[in-house]
């Protein structure tokens, strides 16, 4: 299960290295240490993505981007078929999602808390394990 650090965790959701920590103060999300460093774990942090995109979307809050192309963020749900799979990646304040190979989701790793990229070209959406 991936881990992440206070200051990851806040470049994942689109904030201040100060806003993540408010917010682990908070308990909007649990944290645990590792040594003197503050951890999130993959799964918790994921949840807290799209509770955050969900109450901005709510608040229309949501900022603009001129961001093109690459979506980095963290795998927020994982739908495996026979042959195709489904992974959803919260990317700040925008939600992707991708239809791929199962094999490619298998080889590359992805599950819920994992971070990645989605890298978009056109209509098709690739994703990159980060």
């Amino acid at each position: 299960m991936d881990s992440y650090t206070i200051g990851q965790a806040a470049r994942l959701l689109g904030v201040s290295v100060d806003t993540a920590r408010r917010w682990a103060d908070a308990e909007r999300f649990p944290t645990r240490r590792e040594g003197a460093r503050r951890m999130v774990d993959g799964p918790d942090l994921a949840a807290f993505c799209v509770q955050v995109a969900q109450e901005a979307a709510e608040a229309e809050e949501a900022p603009s981007t001129s961001v093109r192309n690459a979506f980095p963020g963290i795998v927020t749900a994982v739908k495996l078929g026979t042959v195709d799979a489904q992974v959803e990646i919260q990317a700040g304040p925008h939600r992707v999602v991708s239809l791929l190979t199962r094999e490619a989701v298998e080889e590359l790793g992805l599950q819920v808390g994992a971070r990645a990229v989605a890298r978009v070209k056109a209509t098709s959406v690739f994703v990159d394990r980060a």
